[in-house]
């Protein structure tokens, strides 16, 4: 129940709020001003991969439009905007020289978020890694920590007015979908490879740090995480123990290293495979850095139980439809309650300074009537978890900010352009944008 304590200065003057977006889902212009195809470009050219043979070369055209974007940003009542750089679009060969022209872009986007009051955060790698890096070996590469080192220097001499970055977007995402599941790019499905992607992309994320605290001394330096409340769906043994080996996958991987901890055990000796394999403890004292605040990107809770016949993590999610609780156009559970204890289990790791909610929504079956996008439901949606957010913050975990997933709907990954989480709709023939119910509600929940 969403009660009327909810407003945004209740959650104090300081707070960042914004919206979230990406290079790779937004910008399109794939090809202009000396940009290199990245793995997404790759990945969507492959036949059945993603919804409706949907490709990111136009997206939301962002790279041309992003000063009325930006303008809606500032009407909606957001003080902070997050958006990703395209490395591909500032290294076109993934290292070597930098193409000034992305360069140019990416200042002329920051420059127009400062004229207009908003706080950029910038983050540096959000999964589109270029195709000429991929054919050397992409993150499974050893070379890859060379390259991203390289990369995050380049961002960190000419973006230096930025002072708020995130390094990483949730790399258990696209170590896990991209290198073992193969749902994304670049599609690969190997256990080896996955191991691999993992060790050095907790390498990365501490690399990316030390970096930007050199370049950029006062800058305010984070990572972000996918996470998601793990229930075991019966307190049987069994069960209990698929939901541990989940969530060790889900929320623990990253994290641990990051905070000194190093990788952390499983029942299956899954992690110490890759901890022999890569010699992962003689790298322990590298993966650690001490972050400003960690990203946590929620967007639902998973119930498990064992399954016998999964190899390796013997467990198998029991879908929200079979349990019957609400979800969105995607299928995935809305619940508020998880979205708070996994900010809780996240804050009881005590060595976090800050936390921010850098990602979080809702995709649902919009249409645009006469001119108007009547999204009842995504609007009760961040009500809920907003006053989950408001229950965390009194509960003592500190909280920075939140980040609406997302300005407007894009090129949603493999559900193309079908998955529409956006608080503006985007008719992707024409370019309209139309705001949403939801948008209107953020405005006004802003002016509170």
């Amino acid at each position: 129940m969403v009660t009327s304590e909810l407003k945004a200065s209740s959650f104090g003057k300081d707070f960042h709020w914004g919206v979230a977006l990406s290079a790779a889902q937004n910008e399109g212009a794939v090809s202009e001003d000396g940009r290199s195809p990245s793995i997404w470009d790759q990945f969507a050219r492959r036949k059945g991969v993603i919804k409706k043979g949907a490709r990111p070369t136009v997206a939301c055209d962002f790279y041309h439009r992003y000063r009325d974007d930006l303008l809606l940003v500032k009407a909606l009542g957001f003080n902070s905007f997050r958006f990703s750089i395209s490395w591909s679009r500032i290294l076109p060969d993934g290292s070597g020289k930098a193409n000034a022209e992305g360069i140019a872009f990416y200042q002329r986007l920051v420059d127009e978020c400062y004229s207009l009051g908003l706080t950029p955060f910038v983050t540096l790698y959000h999964w589109d890694l270029p195709q000429v890096l991929q054919a050397e070996g992409g993150w499974e590469s050893p070379l890859i920590n060379r390259w991203f080192r390289h990369y995050a220097k380049v961002c960190a001499k000419n973006f230096g007015s930025v002072k708020h970055w995130l390094v990483l977007n949730e790399p258990s995402g696209f170590t896990t979908l991209g290198h073992m599941l193969g749902m994304h790019a670049p599609g690969r499905r190997s256990l080896e490879g996955f191991l691999k992607s993992v060790h050095h992309a907790a390498l990365a994320q501490a690399d990316g740090g030390r970096i930007l605290r050199q370049y950029i001394p006062d800058a305010v330096i984070g990572t972000s995480f996918s996470c998601s409340e793990v229930i075991p769906f019966s307190d049987t043994p069994a069960d209990l123990a698929a939901a541990r080996r989940i969530d060790l996958f889900m929320n623990r991987l990253f994290v641990e290293p990051l905070l000194g901890k190093g990788f952390p055990e499983d029942d299956r000796g899954i992690v110490d495979k890759m901890n022999r394999k890569n010699k992962s403890w003689k790298f322990a004292e590298q993966m650690q850095f001490d972050m400003d605040f960690i990203g946590l990107q929620n967007y639902f809770p998973i119930v498990v139980k064992h399954h016998s016949f999964i190899p390796l993590i013997q467990a198998v999610e029991v879908k929200p439809k079979e349990r019957k609780v609400p979800v969105t156009a995607l299928g995935w559970e809305i619940n508020a309650d998880a979205f708070q204890h996994i900010i809780r289990r996240f804050w009881k790791y005590g060595a976090i300074k800050e936390i921010m909610i850098t990602e979080n929504g809702a995709a649902f079956k919009d249409q645009v009537l006469q001119g108007k996008v009547h999204d009842q439901e995504r609007i009760s949606y961040f009500q809920l978890y907003l006053q989950a957010l408001l229950k965390s913050k009194r509960e003592g975990v500190k909280l920075g900010g939140y980040f609406a997933w997302t300005l407007m709907d894009n090129f949603e990954w493999a559900e193309g352009y079908e998955a529409r989480f956006g608080l503006v709709h985007v008719d992707f023939k024409t370019q309209l944008r139309t705001v949403k119910d939801s948008g209107f509600w953020w405005r006004d929940f802003l002016k509170t």
